[in-house]
């Protein structure tokens, strides 16, 4: 498979030695990028339906999501995100300024320092894994079912120091604009989780998960070092906190690990009051969490990774005007592409549910579950994939606060809602805070970028409102995407109701026709609809097809 490296150097810009891509380019390398993302999330489907067939929606289960919690909040608070937005930008800046050997001699660094760290940590949290399961994560649990927790805790905890160094190598490898390879982690991660669930469960039940889990960050780490060798790394035993870019890394990443933080939080407070739910809540929640996470990586997350290297390099050239062009056209593709995935997971919730999970413990009963909590969660689906783009425009610039600022004013609602709307929809309600707060966190985000990234040749003042950004376009852009979207359903509907009564049709489950007739239906109705009004995301994605067709 070719790789973005070797596609469209004509269309790169190189600003002293790390590549940026104009925004057909990237639109080309996100189109690769995509399509492995669509595999990893495929394959994460495929997971989470042979763990839905083993597990249902029961309390074991309910108790492996619970143990991922502090595994995850260190990982995201020292590894992840955090550390992602701080390091890429350093990186790119050491590679432009001070040339190649600098820039990995960072990398070592950091990557020592992350891993001292992370070992520390994560060995404290095993070893108080029972006290911060009973008093922190679940305490609405039965004491079994809290010992249970922190057994699984334990091991997922060992895979957070791999998953650290293996972040840190994603990371390096996106900054010179190598993706293929850092795409194919996630993949073989699920494919271990897949292995554990398939051929370990039914032996050693839920643990057969955890190990699973440990073998995926493993194989996530070893199949990056490939692509890393041959960037010709040059890996120090150095431990240096006084570098200035190291501590530039750390200045940036505190804000960020602030704003994670309060993230995370609203993720505990979820477990939390999920815990004293009847058993099944927490799991119908996750469920629907992951289905509505399907589109929005696809579609945001491979746009949002092969763009930020390329808005790193541009803010780098001091090239404003072309950061705003690329930032434009990336959101205008986001959402002609969520608007109306998130339209077709409201229409067709049930049907893709039963379609996916309704097999072995995953009863009826758990497909309505998930479905009243989808309904929620589509409707900050389109915030959520905006949010994922806007927020990398923030690190290229180097600020980390602005996010933060917003992000732990929305968390922070989100909480307060989570605890108003629970008693009345409960799940379902704690979905419903995640989207409303994202909505606004979108909207704040907005208005402050088009503040700080006005184009060059207005006067400091003037941008009042959201002048910096073309929202004519966007705003056209999302009309013409809503309306379009707004006609599928409504023949998806119409269609629905065509549906003969009973449980199947020529012999097939009803649900499974309608979730994959209607899926097809509805993609051809609103390319046709969005053709019809003109929208320019179509043709374009149409002629980007055509050319790698050719290619």
């Amino acid at each position: 498979m070719t790789t973005p490296d070797s596609r469209n150097s004509d269309a790169r810009n190189n600003y002293g030695g790390v590549r940026a891509l104009d925004s057909k380019a990237i639109a080309g390398a996100a189109m690769l990028v995509m399509l492995l993302f669509i595999l990893s999330r495929g394959t994460g489907l495929l997971r989470e339906m042979i763990i839905g067939a083993r597990f249902g929606t029961a309390a074991d289960l309910d108790a492996y999501l619970a143990a991922f919690r502090i595994p995850d909040l260190l990982f995201q608070l020292v590894a992840g995100g955090a550390l992602g937005s701080a390091f890429i930008p350093t990186f790119a800046a050491a590679w432009t300024e001070d040339g190649q050997q600098q820039a990995w001699l960072l990398f070592s660094r950091v990557l020592n320092l992350l891993t001292l760290f992370l070992v520390l940590l994560c060995g404290l949290a095993m070893l108080f894994a029972e006290p911060l399961v009973a008093g922190v994560i679940a305490p609405g649990f039965p004491v079994e079912q809290q010992k249970l927790t922190a057994s699984l805790m334990r091991w997922m905890l060992a895979s957070t120091v791999v998953f650290g160094a293996s972040g840190l190598i994603m990371g390096a490898l996106n900054a010179v604009q190598h993706f293929l390879l850092p795409a194919v982690a996630p993949v073989l991660y699920n494919c271990a989780i897949i292995t554990g669930a398939w051929l370990l469960a039914p032996v050693m039940g839920i643990h057969g998960l955890v190990i699973g889990v440990a073998a995926g960050a493993v194989l996530h780490l070893l199949v990056q070092l490939p692509a890393l060798l041959r960037q010709k790394v040059r890996y120090r035993f150095s431990f240096r906190i006084g570098d200035a870019q190291v501590r530039e890394v750390a200045r940036l990443m505190g804000p960020r690990v602030l704003g994670l933080l309060f993230v995370q939080l609203n993720f505990l407070v979820n477990t939390i009051l999920a815990s004293g739910l009847p058993d099944g809540s927490l799991s119908a929640l996750n469920y629907a969490w992951l289905l509505m996470l399907l589109p929005q990586g696809i579609f945001a997350q491979a746009v949002a990774t092969v763009a930020f290297p390329t808005f790193s390099a541009q803010v780098a050239s001091g090239n404003r005007a072309q950061l705003l062009e690329t930032l434009s056209r990336l959101l205008r593709l986001v959402l002609f592409l969520s608007i109306p995935a998130a339209f077709l997971l409201y229409v067709l919730d049930e049907p893709f549910i039963e379609l996916l999970f309704q097999r072995g413990r995953f009863d009826v009963a758990s497909t309505q579950a998930v479905a009243y909590a989808l309904r929620f969660y589509a409707l900050g689906l389109v915030a959520h994939a905006v949010v994922e783009i806007v927020v990398r425009v923030f690190y290229a610039l180097h600020d980390t606060a602005t996010p933060v600022v917003a992000g732990v004013a929305t968390m922070a609602l989100n909480i307060l809602l989570s605890l108003a709307l629970i008693g009345r929809l409960s799940f379902g309600g704690l979905a419903l805070a995640n989207s409303i707060a994202t909505a606004l966190e979108m909207l704040v985000l907005l208005i402050q970028l088009a503040r700080k990234v006005r184009a060059p040749n207005q006067e400091p003042g003037h941008t009042t409102t959201l002048q910096g950004l073309p929202v004519r376009q966007l705003l056209q852009s999302g009309a013409r995407s809503l309306l379009a979207s707004a006609i599928m359903a409504g023949a998806l509907l119409f269609g629905l109701e065509l549906l003969p009564a009973g449980n199947a049709v020529f012999g097939i489950p009803a649900g499974w026709v309608a979730a994959v007739a209607g899926a097809g239906l509805g993609v051809l109705i609103y390319a046709l609809a969005s053709y019809l009004l003109g929208g320019a995301e179509i043709r374009q994605l149409a002629a980007l097809a055509r050319r790698r067709a050719q290619t």
